[in-house]
């Protein structure tokens, strides 16, 4: 470990509109683990300072990736001075000499993409008000890794090329022919837009429907015309008209009262189907006719018919729909079901979708619960719109919050909802009813610096106190690990134990072992190469992992350098499987807001991961022929299919500095052993490397970012 005052500038170049020098570097003591303060001599003026994080030298150091010892200095110096700055802390001191006279150069001036992007676009600004310029620069070079708009309508054209001559034939074998009645409220709507709406019903291939229209008391008396147009022009189509103005929730009761079909679909008055819309929803319902919810994927459709930003949804998920109503649009519901529930709440405007399906889900099941991954509804996407401005919708996000905590309340769960980070985001906080001993494994070798920096981080920053650490030693023989271990041992007593396993590297086997020696009711393993960020974190781990139907947990992780390394893991991503969001900046809000809310997926890895002890005895553990890669994989799986939900969290972050303990795939021994661990991936599990049921088989298989599929 460095000892006392380092100091490094790395570069110093001159600000062509003022002349000041602007220096850039490091500096750290690392003997009072303190950042120096900066200053200078008399015949100079620091006009601004900033500190910064710098991955490079966290990794190099063996120091927190939290700590901000890069620093950027802008200096007012005059030519004919000698100027000197001073790094200075408690117990040191240093003096950096800087030549004045010397042709420093200017900073580039250019106008990058991004700067243009900045200019044009207010949602950058945001972007960069919330994250910073570097992490607004890292999501742009992402996004320029991504799909244009242009490419997704090209994706259209490949996939909706329909042949209606089939489609028909098939709808005429179908045995299970249902109404649907589609629930449209109306009020003071265009003409150009009701007309465009109701257009995209009368093309519908399937047949069997009924347009339940309410108006809401419009004050445009063009819209009575309209309707009653509309009603002569076609026998499936029903009008009620309100007297009184009631608002969304009154208006779309009313068409609920008028519908007699056996499902209901929700079409917003400006808004399309895709002309297969009811077609493939009856096409699922001959598959599994009880099936009491269907939804789709949806797009946007802007006032020049051009549609743009996909939502690609993954199969049912509980623990997102908590965070965030992405079940949307097209949703369509059981009738019989829709009325027990009483329809729709009033009170509840602008989330009285997110309401309804909240309180729907309840009273069916998962397996009753059915997506179509194909893009069957277009949002219009108006001045007036929510998608288009959501800053003026502040009400249906209250209402949202309200929806999600009478969702808790109603299920007998303790817990409080709050607002995530993003608009329509939401956060559930459950309370723990019981604190229960977890057991936190940390297998090592050696890596001084990274267990000595996992196990302080842990013992100084956890405010859960139940726990104990145990360590699988797998063959130290560096004195300072054994006087670390000694030191924890003095300080924690019986809640810190070291077993001894000095046997052949295998991940499974090391933390199956010290699993059996563990005494709490939640296994929580760790890697020795981790950092505790939020204080928090196992409070949280231990407030979802109480559920029954809650399996394993896991962390949101990053790289020192403050990008994701970890936010869950997509089977078939990659091969086997992989990391969505990979490398994306530490405060994006990720794909339709998946960083900053809680998310069901089929894995998680156990670089952090929390799992119930009896979960993990009954499948036997990791899989010890498995022993580097995958392991975690296979154990979500195996407890997955114990019929138990995986959820990744958001809200417990630490730092992960990958590949310090273990090293890369490069010897042939290595590359041999991981394509014979990939391949027991694919022969047990190909379904879900197939399809990942909370992804979505139009997204890419072989990048982190969500963009669209190639090949398909």
């Amino acid at each position: 470990m460095d000892e006392g005052l380092e100091v490094y500038i790395d570069s110093i170049m001159r600000n062509k509109k003022n002349k000041h020098l602007v220096i850039q570097g490091w500096a750290y003591d690392f003997r009072s683990k303190s950042i120096p303060k900066i200053s200078c001599n008399d015949s100079a003026t620091i006009i601004e300072r900033k500190q910064t994080n710098r991955s490079d030298v966290a990794m190099a150091k063996k120091i927190s990736g939290d700590i901000k010892v890069g620093f950027t200095v802008e200096v007012e110096a005059k030519q004919n001075i000698d100027l000197r700055l001073k790094f200075s802390t408690d117990n040191a001191e240093k003096i950096e000499p800087i030549d004045v006279q010397e042709t420093y150069p200017f900073i580039p001036e250019t106008e990058s993409g991004l700067s243009k992007a900045i200019k044009k676009n207010r949602k950058v600004l945001g972007y960069i008000k919330r994250n910073g310029l570097l992490a607004t620069w890292r999501r742009f070079k992402l996004e320029q890794k991504k799909n244009t708009n242009e490419e997704y309508l090209k994706f259209i054209e490949v996939h909706e090329k329909w042949d209606y001559d089939q489609i028909s034939q098939e709808i005429k074998n179908f045995d299970y022919q249902p109404k649907i009645s589609i629930l449209m409220p109306v009020y003071n709507v265009e003409k150009k837009w009701l007309d465009k709406c109701v257009q995209s019903v009368l093309e519908q291939v399937y047949p069997n429907w009924e347009l339940c229209m309410s108006d809401d008391a419009s004050t445009d008396p063009q819209v009575k015309k309209l309707l009653t147009y509309y009603q002569s022009k076609d026998e499936r189509i029903k009008v009620v008209f309100r007297e009184q103005n009631g608002h969304i929730s009154r208006a779309t009761n009313s068409a609920l009262e008028i519908a007699t079909g056996d499902f209901c679909a929700l079409l917003d008055n400006d808004d399309e189907l895709a002309p297969i819309a009811l077609y493939e929803v009856v096409k699922k319902l001959n598959e599994d006719a009880t099936l009491d919810l269907i939804y789709s994927d949806e797009d946007k459709i802007d006032m020049d018919g051009r549609r743009f930003d996909p939502a690609f949804k993954p199969d049912f998920s509980p623990d997102l729909l908590l965070g965030t109503n992405y079940i949307s649009h097209l949703g369509v519901y059981r009738t019989e079901i829709l009325r027990s529930i009483g329809g729709f709440r009033v009170g509840y405007e602008g989330a009285q979708d997110y309401d309804l399906v909240l309180r729907f889900v309840e009273k069916t099941t998962a397996n009753k619960i059915a997506h179509i991954p194909k893009v069957l509804y277009y949002w219009r996407i108006l001045p007036t719109s929510t998608a288009a401005d959501q800053s003026t919708k502040g009400y249906a996000f209250e209402a949202g919050l309200k929806a999600v905590q009478d969702a808790l309340t109603r299920r007998n769960i303790k817990g409080k909802a709050s607002h995530a980070s993003g608009n329509g985001l939401y956060d559930v906080n459950y309370e723990i009813l019981k604190n229960e001993l977890v057991s936190i494994i940390i297998p090592t070798k050696n890596g001084y610096e990274d267990l000595s920096r996992c196990l302080s981080s842990i013992v100084e920053k956890t405010s859960y106190t139940n726990y104990e650490i145990i360590v699988a030693d797998n063959g130290s023989d560096d004195p300072k690990v054994k006087r670390l271990f000694q030191e924890y041992q003095e300080k924690l007593k019986h809640t810190f134990k070291v077993i001894s396993l000095p046997i052949p590297f295998n991940y499974s086997r090391i933390n199956n072992l010290a699993a059996e020696e563990a005494n709490g009711s939640y296994l929580l393993f760790l890697n020795n190469d981790t950092e505790v960020i939020s204080s928090d974190w196992l409070e949280k781990m231990v407030s979802f992992c109480q559920f029954q139907r809650i399996g394993c947990v896991g962390a949101k992780l990053y790289y020192p350098n403050h990008t994701i390394q970890h936010a869950g893991v997509v089977l078939g991503l990659g091969g086997a499987a992989g990391h969505p969001h990979h490398t994306y900046p530490q405060g994006d809000f990720g794909y339709f807001g998946k960083l900053e809310i809680n998310v069901d997926y089929l894995a998680v890895t156990a670089a952090c991961m929390m799992v119930k002890t009896s979960d993990f005895k009954q499948v036997g553990g990791f899989n010890e022929e498995l022993t580097v890669a995958f392991n975690d994989v296979d154990l979500c799986l195996k407890i997955y299919e114990l019929g138990k939900n995986n959820v990744f969290l958001h809200g417990v972050e630490l730092y992960h500095f990958e590949s310090q303990s273990r090293g890369y795939e490069n010897t042939p021994e290595k590359q041999a052993r991981f394509e014979e661990e990939t391949q027991y991936m694919q022969d047990k599990w190909a379904h879900y490397i197939a399809n990942d049921p909370f992804y979505n088989p139009n997204l890419t298989r072989t990048a982190g970012n969500f963009s669209l599929r190639d090949g398909i």
